[in-house]
């Protein structure tokens, strides 16, 4: 009997330079949730593996099983007793969606459980709703770049074009950034002038994500808004950047709240890209970190119903 639900989420970036809380992209980096109902008298039961496994909760304070009851409280259904099983690739707290893909993993399973009484808009609404902003989670369920326009009683979603030219590389360091703290340097107020600069340059970043175009995308990437009150957490992050572009990347970002630092470039100028990323500042530092070439997953969430 098919009775357990198996879902596969991408880890994201978020923002990419100027789409604060609006813009973010799937990455092919993924986290496996396996939800199994079990009898109405058996306890919660969660089970973790992967890297940073040991992390987690395993109880009711877990995300993803907060996500899971959020559904079934969401569609006035009891929450079902259920076995989870959680298998990490994506690192926690790095600025790469681990919270995302709890998240929408547990939104995810729960409604395929439930007999899928939630369309994709719906999850998506009712994640955003969980996390707070739509930059991750959207990308994460849906996959590929999108742009999520928040109104005063909807949820706008855009899928918005990536040139297969643009290659994503990331770095990520071996230690954490809450987006709480990461949150917690923004001032509360910002000049007319730097609401100006990123929409034009968010603007510009969307037709140079859409063409590849490299001089239009060396200029979209910056930022105003976050990236020059957050950089102050990361550790060399202004001779990071320097490096990365002096080896071929148009620009160096801050991957979602951080630490993790997101280059993109053409595929051709990778191996040096790479080899820049973290280098001599995170070396001098004794700072570990590991260096990722990715691509866009362009499916998002993926869920079936298995044998158990």
């Amino acid at each position: 009997m098919f009775n357990a639900a198996q879902v596969t989420v991408p880890a994201t970036t978020a923002n990419i330079g100027p789409g604060f809380d609006c813009l973010g992209a799937a990455l092919t980096l993924y986290n496996r949730f396996v939800f199994t109902p079990t009898p109405a008298e058996a306890p919660l039961a969660i089970v973790v593996s992967g890297q940073e496994a040991q992390r987690l909760s395993t109880g009711p304070s877990n995300l993803v099983y907060r996500s899971f009851q959020a559904l079934y409280q969401h569609i006035q259904q009891p929450v079902p007793s259920v076995h989870i099983a959680i298998e990490l690739q994506v690192p926690l707290s790095r600025g790469l969606g681990s919270s995302s893909t709890a998240i929408v993993g547990g939104l995810v399973g729960a409604n395929l459980l439930a007999g899928k009484p939630l369309s994709q808009q719906e999850l998506a609404a009712l994640a955003t709703e969980l996390e707070g902003h739509p930059d991750n989670v959207v990308p994460a369920l849906l996959g590929g770049c999108r742009l999520a326009v928040q109104g005063e009683d909807c949820q706008t979603l855009c899928e918005l074009d990536w040139h297969p030219d643009i290659v994503p590389t990331v770095a990520v360091p071996e230690f954490e950034l809450s987006t709480a703290a990461a949150r917690n340097v923004l001032p509360q107020e910002y000049s007319r002038a730097d609401a100006v600069f990123n929409t034009a340059h968010l603007g510009l970043l969307v037709r140079g994500l859409a063409t590849g175009n490299p001089t239009w995308l060396s200029q979209a990437l910056c930022d105003r808004i976050h990236q020059p009150y957050r950089k102050a957490l990361i550790p060399g992050f202004d001779q990071i950047q320097a490096q990365v572009k002096e080896a071929g990347a148009w620009g160096l970002v801050i991957s979602g709240a951080g630490p993790t630092l997101l280059a993109l470039s053409s595929l051709d100028r990778v191996p040096a890209v790479a080899a820049a990323l973290g280098g001599r500042p995170w070396k001098d530092a004794g700072i570990a970190y590991r260096v990722h070439q990715l691509s866009i997953d362009r499916q998002g969430t993926r869920a079936d119903l298995i044998n158990p």
